[in-house]
């Protein structure tokens, strides 16, 4: 596909490889399995054959993924309480759960947007959270763009430098992104395992309460091997 995609854009203006690039990176943030790096990487490769300009690469790179993961978040502020409010939303996260989530980010929410941007798919989810937790705009936006701008100069320098060969430079940022992408795995395994935990606590404790949807109960029973029972 990006052969195709080399091939088609030969001779072409430099201006519309600043567009396709922007808007690849921007997509990672609305939809995570579409990747900016590789769309960064491209970018870098065709300034690396002086077909682009590298700074340029960058710039459109990274404006357009920070500006869509802050688009993200200011859309999560409006409406990610209002989604969470629902069934869905509340399968997805327990009312307690959002609650700690919220603690979380009060605490470590820069630290843990920062690292995030540097892990693939984990970077679009956490200005979603933060949006819906309320976190302050700059305290948000400020590691996000840091991070960001550190990751694609990154990319873009190593490729811009690298040389023309594509199937090496792809092959170095895979390495790369193998061992980023087993952090990830590690880090979504300890979320599962938080996720359910701290779900079966919440409802344990609505339950001895007598304040408890059905359809949370059965959730607990199919996780604990129907034990638990409606009061």
């Amino acid at each position: 596909m990006i052969d195709n995609l080399i091939q088609s854009l030969a001779g072409q203006s430099p201006l519309l490889i600043y567009l396709i690039v922007g808007l690849g990176a921007a997509i990672e943030n609305i939809f995570p399995p579409v990747p900016a790096d590789t769309f960064a990487l491209f970018g870098a490769f065709l300034a690396a054959q002086g077909r682009a300009d590298p700074t340029i690469v960058f710039l459109a790179v990274w404006v357009c993924n920070v500006a869509t993961a802050v688009l993200t978040y200011e859309l999560s502020k409006v409406y990610g309480k209002r989604f969470f409010a629902t069934r869905v939303g509340h399968w997805v996260l327990h009312p307690g759960q959002l609650e700690q989530v919220g603690r979380f980010y009060a605490r470590w929410g820069h630290a843990a947007i920062f690292v995030s941007r540097f892990i693939p798919a984990v970077r679009a989810v956490a200005p979603i959270f933060a949006g819906t937790t309320h976190q302050p705009f700059w305290r948000t936006f400020i590691p996000l763009a840091i991070a960001s701008a550190i990751w694609y100069g990154a990319i873009v320098w190593i490729g811009a430098t690298a040389g023309s060969n594509w199937e090496s430079i792809q092959a170095t940022l895979a390495r790369y992104n193998r061992v980023l992408v087993v952090l990830g795995v590690i880090l979504l395994a300890v979320i599962a395992w938080w996720w359910w935990r701290s779900r079966r606590t919440h409802i344990l404790a609505e339950r001895a309460a007598g304040d408890v949807d059905a359809g949370d109960i059965a959730a607990v029973n199919r996780t604990d091997g129907g034990d638990t029972k409606l009061p």
